[in-house]
């Protein structure tokens, strides 16, 4: 008798928490590209799940549910507001941050520089994400954290774009590097001077990047 295909296994925790991580991870590393129509039984029975529990799809008329994509306007707007936010998180969390965060943002900035030169691109986000999340986690403010999480994911798969197709990589990892630098030598509102420079340099970038492929392909949003 056949051993169960572990393709098809979903584990704990929750059988929908583990579907919306694999089909999140499909999403972001362009297995499924913006615009893809998702067949949900076929979905379902992939992923064991009866519908599909995620953010970065949306239901489209006459053509059921499809992998979400954002115009450039709307990508910019996602990078505003997170240079919005994060630096004023960062200024709460810097002054706080402990030896064990200070190991840890060191490790992600040793994975982030190993994960570059090895060209895989599907744990640049993941780091990229990480990275912030230890930087802000000292804020004590839950509900502006809950947001700037929500904004990391939109914008994740966005900046591997970025990453990938921009020369973006060695300048995203100096500066996390000059961020974490400044953060420990306790020059706060400069490392919150950085942040900021650091997001909105990426998004225009990325916008532009976008704007580009979008006359290339004749795409344009109405």
């Amino acid at each position: 008798m056949a051993g169960p295909n572990p393709k098809r296994m979903i584990m704990p925790p929750t059988r929908a928490t583990a579907a919306a991580d694999e089909l999140r991870r499909r999403i972001l590393e362009g297995e499924y590209p913006a615009g893809m129509p998702l067949r949900q039984a076929i979905l379902a029975e992939e992923l064991g799940i009866s519908r599909i529990p995620f953010r970065l799809v949306q239901t489209v008329a006459h053509k059921g549910a499809v992998v979400a994509g954002f115009s450039a306007d709307e990508v910019e707007e996602l990078f505003e507001f997170r240079a919005l936010l994060e630096p004023v998180l960062l200024e709460k969390s810097a002054p706080r941050l402990t030896q064990a965060d200070y190991e840890e943002l060191d490790a992600i900035l040793r994975g982030y520089s190993d994960e570059l030169r090895a060209q895989n691109p599907g744990r640049w986000g993941v780091l990229n994400t990480e990275l912030h999340s230890v930087l802000y986690r000292r804020a004590g403010r839950p509900r502006m954290l809950a947001t700037v999480e929500q904004l990391l994911q939109s914008t994740d798969r966005f900046t591997r774009m970025q990453l990938y197709y921009t020369d973006g990589r060695e300048k995203a990892e100096r500066e996390h590097l000059e961020i974490v630098t400044e953060c420990r030598a306790g020059n706060v509102k400069k490392a919150a001077r950085l942040l900021r420079s650091h997001i909105l340099t990426a998004g225009e970038a990325l916008v532009t990047l976008l704007k580009n492929r979008q006359q290339q392909s004749g795409i344009t949003k109405t």
